[in-house]
């Protein structure tokens, strides 16, 4: 009997120590990888928003330009599909935002259809001022985002002061978002 237990564990510590090893690995690298996602800057702070050149969603939308991120207020641009879970649980602060904090809010509806994206908006609301249809990626390759949603507060003078990548969720809006309106506010 002892024969047997010493057997078994002779198999089973190494395996144990291996599995240990292997969950501490997989949780440092997932810690690291989240950070490194939190902390990515963007090439465009402090520089110019990219151009944009987009058709509006559909002929219910009216589209934006980079002449509408230059004429003097607070803009705030945002990223987002239908098919996107983040995006509807944004909805409420996205909202929030555009009633209730003086910025223009516009859209750019990523690899999605017009269709879908108007059923995305009958359900989570439209806060959007402008929407434009970045229907093949290109818009979001060049503003250099990692996927949706992404968020980016422009100045008046069509300057970039911050790229937020992931939802606007719990204090998102009013420790992260707010502020950068204010500085960009000040900036004018």
């Amino acid at each position: 009997m002892t024969r047997k237990i010493l057997r078994y564990a002779f198999y089973a510590v190494p395996l144990l120590a291996l599995l240990v090893l292997a969950v501490f690995l997989f949780a440092e690298l997932n810690q690291q990888t989240q950070q490194s996602r939190e902390e990515l800057p963007s090439v465009f702070i402090d520089r110019p928003a990219p151009q944009v050149f987009l058709p509006a969603l559909d002929a219910n939308a009216r589209a934006f330009s980079s002449a509408d991120l230059k004429s003097g207020h607070v803009s705030v641009v945002n990223f987002f599909a239908n098919w996107c879970v983040p995006c509807h649980a944004e909805a409420p602060a996205l909202e929030e935002l555009a009633r209730n904090h003086g910025v223009a809010l516009y859209g750019i509806v990523y690899k999605d259809t017009p269709q879908k994206a108007r059923a995305f908006l009958g359900d989570a609301g439209n806060p959007y001022a402008r929407i434009d249809l970045d229907a093949d990626g290109r818009a979001g390759i060049d503003w250099g985002i990692q996927g949706v949603p992404e968020t980016f507060v422009i100045d008046g003078r069509g300057i970039v002061h911050l790229r937020y990548e992931g939802p606007i969720v719990g204090d998102v809006l009013n420790d992260t978002i707010l502020p950068a309106v204010r500085e960009a506010e000040a900036s004018r």
